[in-house]
């Protein structure tokens, strides 16, 4: 795809630099994810030797509590890591935002019912045309709380987005799975079952030019 194209399908590609962000903002991973198998361990794609969850990030800011992709199907073990790492409650979050489509990235989601739940336009419209939920996901607009960037990052999915901020003059990238782990971002490779890895590459490559931290998919938090 030629650059123009880029800009054009991927409009936060053209302007990397950051406006200021609200005071405040806040972020932390509450739990670190891994994958099934992993190939930089030496391990074969071909069948799981584990279980999965992905990295849930909390970001939080003057009135909002966000919760990204939440891992955990069981609602005490939810509760215990959130308590645990942040002291929240599940009735302190105020949204919840799921990255792409597979079921590891809203294992939890069911249990932040006072919470708004929010995805990509392409991703809400996926998840709700499969009754998925007990309620629809909304469609989220390109900025929540006018602090978080919601990005287009396709490789892994194609409807796969990210969110980005800025935290005490850093940008920060909640990556999802369009960056798996730091291995899978130096190397810039998508995993065995991305739906194109040649566009995967290249979302891992901007991303290195737009941020200061990653948090990963599937990791914990890196700094570039």
């Amino acid at each position: 795809m030629q650059r123009r194209q880029l800009l054009t399908a991927l409009p936060w590609l053209a302007a990397p630099s950051f406006a200021a962000a609200p005071k405040g903002i806040r972020w932390h991973v509450i739990t670190i994810g891994n994958l099934s198998r992993n190939r930089y361990w030496g391990e074969s794609d071909a069948k799981p030797l584990r279980s999965a969850i992905c990295t849930t990030t909390l970001i939080s800011g003057e009135g909002f509590h966000l919760l990204m992709d939440p891992s955990l199907a069981n609602k005490d073990e939810m509760a215990k890591e959130l308590d645990r790492r942040t002291g929240r409650k599940l009735e302190d979050i105020t949204a919840v935002f799921i990255s792409h489509e597979h079921p590891d990235h809203y294992a939890g989601v069911e249990h932040f019912q006072k919470a708004a739940w929010y995805a990509a336009a392409p991703i809400a419209q996926m998840l709700n045309r499969g009754k998925t939920f007990t309620r629809a996901l909304e469609s989220a607009p390109a900025k929540l709380f006018e602090a978080i960037e919601v990005i287009a990052t396709p490789g892994h999915s194609p409807g796969h987005h990210s969110l980005r901020f800025t935290s005490e003059g850093r940008r920060v990238v909640a990556a999802a799975d369009a960056v798996m782990t730091r291995d899978f971002f130096l190397e810039r490779t998508s995993y065995f079952a991305s739906s194109d890895p040649v566009q995967g590459a290249r979302t891992i490559e901007r991303l290195a030019r737009a941020a200061d931290i990653i948090i990963p998919g599937h990791d914990n938090y890196f700094n570039l």
